[in-house]
């Protein structure tokens, strides 16, 4: 008896489309609220370390003397509170995630001199 029930389920694979997508040809597609990556825009930030002391993790740090901010993705929970208390919006959260590797990733920006307004 079991084999005719294995019979019928295998005709039927056979013949039907597969429910499973074939992700490495297929990527995925993610929805809009989904909390992937941090992403920073040094071209905003005014270096106030504001989203580095209320990370709960620690995963940013800021170096004001270099003008440098670096990110520790593997301390990040990639929950989203450096981003909304970032005062000139220059973190936001990517809908995709990293790519898995077997190596820390620390990410380091520069962010640059503005020019000084003259009055």
């Amino acid at each position: 008896m079991g084999i005719l029930k294995f019979g019928g389920r295998l005709l039927s694979n056979m013949v039907h489309k597969p429910v499973t997508r074939n992700y490495p040809a297929e990527p995925r597609e993610y929805t809009d609220r989904t909390r992937g990556h941090v992403e920073f825009d040094p071209g905003r930030c005014i270096l106030c370390n504001i989203c580095g002391k209320k990370c709960p993790t620690g995963s940013i740090h800021m170096d004001k003397a270099a003008r440098k901010l670096t990110v520790d993705r593997m301390l990040c929970i990639q929950c989203g509170y450096c981003v909304d208390v970032c005062p000139k919006k220059c973190l936001s959260m990517a809908a995709d995630y990293i790519p898995p590797d077997t190596e820390k990733i620390i990410d380091t920006y520069q962010v640059p001199e503005k020019p000084k307004e003259e009055a």
